[in-house]
This record gives structure tokens, C-alpha cells and sequence, in this order.
């Protein structure tokens, strides 16, 4: 088992970030390889909402496990390269918001997968996908103004 923490603060309102954070429709805007989002069964951001990531034919069935809007949500992930649960945590702080990222894996794969994930800054990495989510949460911000 791996486990990964990461933090990053976004010049968005909270619930704007939690709502676009929770869009499964749109996961392809920030995290890299994305091809598409099937099979949802519930709203977004809710607690029992399940949907399929596919990273072009590799498929990761994803279920939303807690969700207290707009501050915390844990999702269950995976497939055999890569899965476990992220924990986010979101928190309102002066200028807008802190979002914090946990990651555990489960198995050995998986946690080789995170550790080359979780190495750096590029566009693929944990922090790379949450350097994206940041501009794309403020951009929209922004543009709302």
C-alpha cells in the first residue's frame, strides 16, 4: 500500500471547487489521458454515485464512498495498474480555497504506479493534474466574476 498527500490553494469560492471537482463529465479538462466518463449512476458530488474512467481502453469503475458537499469526498478507484481511494478535503481559507489530496493504493502494482505518479510536477503526475484543476478552477472563477 502506497499513501500520497498533496495540497494546493485555488482563488475559487469552495463550492465552485467542489462542484467542479465532483463533475465526472469534465475530469477530462484536468487529468491527463482521460477519454471518456461512462456509465454514471447518480448526481455528482453525492455519496453512492458510481462511473467509469476510461484511459483510452483501459477502464476504471469509480464510486463515490462519503460526500459532505462542499468540504470532504472519498472515492474508491481503480483497475489493475492503478487503485484505492483519494480522500479530499476542501477548506475555505483567505482568498479562496485549500484543497487536499490523499491517495492510498492497494497492491503491489498499484503502488508502483502511484509512486511513478506521484514523482514531479508534469502534466501526468498527481501534482501535474492538480496544477490543471487549480487554472481551471480559477480561469472559471474568474470568468464568473
Amino acid at each position: 500500500m502506497a499513501h500520497y498527500e498533496f495540497a494546493v490553494d485555488i482563488a475559487a469560492p469552495i463550492e465552485q471547487v467542489y462542484d467542479l471537482w465532483t463533475n465526472p463529465e469534465r475530469m477530462s479538462e484536468w487529468i491527463e489521458g482521460i477519454t471518456r466518463v461512462t456509465d454514471v449512476t447518480g448526481p455528482a458530488g453525492q455519496a453512492g454515485t458510481r462511473f467509469t474512467v476510461w484511459f483510452g481502453r483501459m477502464r476504471s469503475p469509480s464510486e463515490i464512498l462519503e460526500a459532505e458537499p462542499p468540504r470532504h469526498l472519498r472515492t474508491r478507484f481503480g483497475n489493475r495498474m492503478l487503485r484505492g481511494q483519494t480522500n479530499v478535503t476542501l477548506e475555505p481559507v483567505a482568498g479562496g480555497t485549500r484543497l487536499t489530496q490523499e491517495f492510498r493504493t492497494e497492491g503491489v502494482i498499484p503502488a508502483i504506479a502511484a509512486w511513478i505518479f506521484a514523482l514531479g510536477s508534469y502534466k501526468g503526475s498527481f501534482r501535474g493534474e492538480l496544477e490543471s484543476f487549480v487554472r481551471l478552477a480559477e480561469h472559471e472563477a474568474r470568468a464568473s466574476e
